[in-house]
């Protein structure tokens, strides 16, 4: 059989102007879990990457440690279909639906990084709404739609993987949410129960052989427990 190793990117900048940005946390992170694969003795037959900066950036710092310890790795391969969702699009959509019972999530959701837990309580509730599909809004892709585009990137990769091989996807957490989705049949929403728990590069692995693909684990955190450092476990 063959693995897939679904790496969640590693801390971008949240409540920053750009929070496609690795921060000094995250940077750390993806070079953890790149140490962590080489110490394994992780063989990556093909590695892919959604064409999002933090998702890309974690994918070169990971590799890296293979390169500086005289290894081979494969070429980042991209594929949109492994990026996040649209998370902003989102809010801006459903937020306004939720005001009259939240009349202060406006003020959250912009001052985001001062209120991190309210704005994760906000936050999971837009989700809910989006993944119901029980408010729909004109040009805003569904939560269906999202994860059609997740299984037709599977899809993709399966098709062209070898039988043995060891593939690393470089990729985010509605991505995996998507995925966990996909193969488990699990619900939407408690599938993003899930997804609150996804740490920063963190190792979810899949086993295939062909087209039939089952979850081998989730959520593994061990590269960065090891070094007992609390705040490298971080959730954004």
């Amino acid at each position: 059989m063959g693995s897939i190793y679904l790496i969640r990117h590693g801390q971008a900048s949240f409540g920053a102007d750009d929070y496609d940005v690795l921060s000094p946390i995250g940077l750390r992170q993806a070079e953890i879990v790149g140490e962590h694969l080489r110490e394994l003795d992780i063989r990556l037959d093909r590695c892919l990457s959604g064409d999002l900066r933090r998702q890309q950036d974690t994918a070169k710092l990971a590799l890296g440690q293979f390169r500086a310890a005289g290894l081979a790795v494969p070429e980042i391969e991209t594929d949109t279909a492994f990026n996040e969702f649209d998370a902003e699009a989102v809010i801006r959509s459903l937020l306004p639906a939720l005001l009259p019972q939240e009349p202060q999530a406006l003020q959250v959701m912009r001052n985001s990084a001062q209120q991190p837990a309210e704005f994760q309580r906000l936050f999971a509730q837009i989700i809910q709404r989006w993944t119901s599909d029980d408010y729909p809004v004109s040009g805003l892709v569904s939560w269906a739609d999202y994860v059609q585009n997740v299984a037709a990137g599977l899809q993709r990769l399966l098709t062209q993987a070898q039988s043995t091989d060891n593939i690393a996807v470089f990729t985010s957490g509605g991505t995996i949410t998507a995925l966990l989705r996909l193969i488990t049949g699990i619900p939407a929403d408690k599938a993003f129960e899930l997804n609150w728990q996804i740490v920063n590069t963190s190792l979810s692995r899949l086993k295939f052989r062909a087209n039939e693909v089952a979850l081998a684990s989730f959520n593994s955190q061990l590269h960065l427990q090891l070094l007992k450092a609390p705040e490298l476990i971080t959730f954004r």
